[in-house]
């Protein structure tokens, strides 16, 4: 009876494990079906296409275009040699290999498997099509190839580049787009009314008066396409600035780029976020370094602190920019911030001077030296037809003197200007530079340099950075020469120019930006 009692148990514990385990099995069988059917409402608030904004269009042939935002979208369709990362370093793009066989000398090869959108394939003599168009001179690129002397093929998937000198980091000289050369063979390249062909990632479908429509290109010979949940990008057309933001405001735009900071009153405060990306304009005030109390670096110094650049961005160029003191972009991974700028501090200033031998006496600052006697007045050249330089300098005259040290401003003709700077007559000089993406800065310290100034550890260090491979070594060197340049300071930086990438809270995903490229990991974008 007993054992009976003990069998009855036992089953009434196995019917209740089972019905438990029934129970289990149905439940989490119908949880991943709710998980698939919401993975599934979800891909359909997805939004595969992305809408696109730009003003002023001219053409979609990245070769013949000025407009800033057409190259930009420009390499989601053509692609370089050589592309450039997120932090400016350069990375194979079209090329699979790059060589440099002599100081003018670099064999490129290419894999002929990758594809123009027509399907045919990428060869050698694609490279050296597009060069010679280059040298025409009729591009923006044409800067880029302005020390090559020749272009041979020597099979289908490599060539030879010969310069007519050294060119540091010559790499980022091929970062222009690619076209394709049996595509144009019946067609003049500047007149074509065909539909431009890329490589890229994205493939022209359709070009009229008011848009362009861009399709995925789904045979694209990187990986990063198999995924990207935008399947067309709708660029609409705007003769003006004023109708784009308009359009964006009532929800017809999902993303554009912009110059203006002051788009709270354009745009509202609601449903946008914005990125603001360094462009490569880059303004500074040179010194003669010659003169006979500007090769003092201690004076040159307590002028960089008596200037607030800052000051000068806000009331000059309402905030379009930023402060740069170094002529390497801020995200440039060879730009230490640690050595980031002296910043402005009038007092540093006046210290510096004391310490210095100098008195300052009557609002000025004075020097005896051999029964002569020294003053701090200085003569600032700027052009009169730039506007805004002319403004800057005002403010740098005003800023000097509150700390006694006077300014005279020479404004001059454009043409006055250039023979000015040609001849290096001058004491201080405001000017400007459009940096390339290239880490060589050798232009503002070599010889004949704008400065009149000569540092041989910097000529040393700008020798050797040209062939070091190793990123830490380089970081290390170019720390140094910030160092150099922020103890030195030969010139003050002022200015970098700023652009803005605007986008609706209906498009989801980061942006990631620089000078280069404004659509950096596109490939995780949607709309919703």
């Amino acid at each position: 009876m007993k054992t009976n009692y003990f069998k009855y148990i036992f089953a009434l514990f196995v019917i209740v494990i089972a019905i438990f385990a029934v129970y289990k099995i149905y439940f989490k069988e119908e949880d991943k079906q709710n998980e698939i059917q919401e993975n599934v409402v979800e891909e359909e608030t997805k939004i595969k296409d992305l809408r696109l904004g730009i003003s002023n269009f001219d053409t979609m042939n990245p070769l013949i275009s000025s407009n800033r935002e057409v190259l930009n979208i420009g390499k989601l369709i053509f692609e370089p040699l050589i592309e450039i990362s997120e932090d400016y370093k350069t990375k194979l793009c079209l090329a699979t290999e790059c060589s440099k066989t002599s100081p003018t000398t670099y064999v490129i090869k290419i894999d002929n498997n990758k594809k123009w959108h027509d399907g045919s394939s990428l060869i050698a003599k694609d490279i050296q099509f597009t060069i010679d168009r280059l040298k025409e001179g009729k591009s923006i690129y044409s800067y880029n190839v302005e020390k090559v002397i020749s272009v041979e093929v020597l099979d289908a998937s490599t060539v030879k580049i010969t310069l007519s000198e050294e060119v540091p980091f010559f790499e980022y000289n091929l970062t222009f787009p690619i076209m394709p050369n049996n595509y144009y063979l019946s067609e003049d390249f500047y007149t074509s009314s065909k539909i431009p062909q890329g490589t890229g990632m994205y493939k022209i479908s359709q070009i009229d008066s008011s848009y362009i429509v861009l399709e995925k290109n789904n045979k694209w010979w990187n990986i990063k396409a198999k995924d990207a949940m935008i399947e067309k990008i709708y660029i609409k057309q705007f003769s003006e600035v004023g109708e784009l933001y308009n359009s964006f405001k009532l929800g017809n735009i999902d993303i554009f780029t912009t110059e203006n900071e002051n788009l709270e009153q354009y745009i509202g405060t609601i449903g946008y976020s914005s990125t603001q990306v360094s462009s490569r304009e880059f303004d500074y005030l040179a010194f003669n370094c010659q003169n006979a109390i500007l090769q003092d670096s201690k004076i040159r110094k307590a002028i960089n602190y008596a200037i607030d650049k800052t000051n000068i961005l806000s009331s000059i160029y309402n905030n379009q920019g930023n402060v740069a003191e170094f002529p390497l972009d801020y995200g440039n991974y060879l730009y230490t911030r640690e050595a980031n700028s002296l910043g402005y501090n009038p007092e540093q200033s006046k210290k510096i001077l004391e310490e210095s031998g100098w008195e300052y006496k009557n609002n000025r600052w004075q020097k005896t030296e051999n029964h002569k006697t020294k003053r701090l007045r200085f003569t600032l050249t700027v052009n009169s037809e730039n506007i805004k330089r002319v403004a800057t300098a005002e403010n740098i005259k005003n800023q000097l003197e509150e700390i006694g040290i006077k300014v005279t401003i020479q404004k001059v003709s454009n043409s006055r200007y250039k023979e000015i700077l040609e001849n290096k007559n001058y004491e201080m000089i405001l000017t400007g530079v459009y940096n390339s993406y290239s880490p060589d800065i050798t232009a503002f310290f070599e010889e004949g340099n704008l400065q009149n100034y000569t540092n041989n550890e910097v000529k040393d260090i700008l020798n050797q950075v040209k062939d070091i491979k190793d990123e830490q070594t380089l970081k290390e060197k170019y720390k140094r020469l910030i160092e150099i340049f922020l103890e030195e300071q030969p010139f003050i930086g002022i200015r970098r120019g700023r652009t803005t990438i605007v986008k609706s809270q209906k498009l989801s995903g980061e942006i990631k930006a620089n000078n280069y490229f404004g659509y950096y990991g596109i490939e995780n974008w949607h709309r919703i």
